[in-house]
């Protein structure tokens, strides 16, 4: 793996430390800046007469340009270099939020949030790299679950809580500018420490394995299905679930914030643990038993109906298990079913379909959902998308290393 350090060399603990400190603030607010649109939605119907379906409409043009930017540039920081994506991919998310709170319909919001989502989809996959570059590589995973943990605490905990008590005191078009300024001040810094690896031109000329190998491992395209079915109850879930509560439970605002904090809450701590679990009882195992617990949540949290402690509850452990398994799937499964290096671009191809389809597609069908039958059955989809991902997790290759080290001494004890 490419470091900033030559291995003769005592290592640069400062650098690492505030590389992740940085990284894993900047990928917060990447969060936030994607999601604080839907705690601030039910305040801007009434501006820009907007519906259910320009909601989805919304959410579902980020997640496509963020799906295809992610394939399309995700690898272009390895041949040009870190910061030259870094530092502008973040300046451009971040006026690209506070363009958001100037708008003047629902075309121009799509074509910002688009244009959004571009800049964010090459942000992600060079931020992870630059991570994996900064740290030592016994601290390279801990290092990458706490900069993915940041996404769910920022954008989904803190973000309603901060959106709607912000509403308050200024109207939602300032809220969106507010929350842009600590990107700036954040490119400012990471233009300041950010460096590139010494290793990166050397490591652009080593031959890669065709791509057609990424296909040969069965988790791979599983993985894309796998994906695609947690996020379609994840992007559903973030997406609509402030109006579910104020339009259809009519919760006030300050009890639709808190309510809707526990998706953040919940997926900011199943990021961080669902996928250690896995090294104890297997990656299938831990799959399926996520996608089972949290639809079985999900279904009760449709039904509990306008008890916010409950419905905080309810939510929290559905959201637990979701960006669990989002964190399982695109990262040890994905790893382990990459052939030898191409353990980036099989993440990155499993991320940008997911994102595209379970990011994209799903919320614009539930926009058309609430639009036409009602918000209370976008949470019945939600579900759908996780009980079919319950059927794909049976089907996962089990390739913890643990278990399948038990699994190979058994038949060798079998044998003799």
């Amino acid at each position: 793996m490419a470091s900033p350090h030559h291995t003769n060399e005592p290592w640069d603990i400062s650098y690492e430390i505030k590389t992740v400190v940085l990284l894993t603030l900047a990928f917060g607010l990447v969060g936030l800046d994607r999601w604080v649109v839907a705690p601030l939605f039910p305040a801007m119907i009434a501006d820009l007469h907007l519906t259910y379906q320009d909601l989805g409409n919304v959410v579902g043009a980020l997640g496509i340009a963020w799906g295809a930017a992610a394939i399309l540039i995700g690898g272009l920081s390895d041949r040009i270099g870190r910061r030259r994506v870094l530092i502008p991919a973040i300046v451009g998310f971040s006026l690209l939020s506070g363009l958001s709170g100037v708008t003047t319909g629902i075309g121009t919001l799509i074509a910002i949030r688009a244009l959004m989502g571009i800049t964010e989809g090459a942000f992600c996959p060079t931020s992870f790299a630059t991570t994996n570059d900064a740290s030592k590589e016994t601290r390279r995973g801990f290092n990458l679950g706490v900069q993915q943990s940041a996404f769910p605490l920022f954008g989904l905990a803190l973000g309603p809580i901060l959106a709607t008590q912000l509403l308050q005191v200024v109207r939602w078009r300032l809220v969106f500018i507010l929350v842009a300024v600590p990107g700036l001040i954040l490119a400012v810094l990471l233009a300041r420490v950010i460096r590139e690896p010494r290793s990166a031109a050397a490591a652009t000329l080593r031959p890669h394995p065709p791509l057609s190998q990424i296909f040969k491992h069965r988790n791979v395209p599983l993985g894309m299905a796998g994906l695609l079915c947690a996020m379609s109850g994840i992007f559903t879930l973030s997406a609509m679930v402030p109006s579910y509560l104020t339009q259809y439970l009519h919760l006030n605002l300050q009890l639709m914030g808190y309510v809707t904090s526990a998706i953040g809450v919940g997926g900011f701590l199943g990021q961080m643990v669902l996928s250690g679990l896995s090294d104890l009882i297997g990656r299938r195992l831990c799959a399926v038993l996520g996608f089972v617990i949290a639809a079985v949540f999900l279904y009760a949290f449709s039904q509990v109906g306008a008890s916010a402690s409950w419905l905080f509850l309810l939510l929290f452990l559905s959201c637990f298990f979701c960006f669990g398994l989002l964190g399982l799937i695109t990262g040890p499964i994905a790893a382990e079913a990459a052939p030898a290096g191409l353990v980036s671009s099989t993440a990155g191809l499993i991320i940008g379909v997911g994102e595209i389809f379970g990011g994209g597609v799903v919320p614009v069908i539930a926009g058309r959902v609430a639009q036409q039958f009602g918000i209370q059955h976008t949470l019945t989809m939600a579900l759908a998308g996780l009980v079919a991902g319950i059927l794909v997790s049976l089907f996962f290759v089990e390739t913890a290393p643990r278990k399948t080290a038990s699994v190979s001494m058994a038949r060798s004890v079998e044998h003799t």
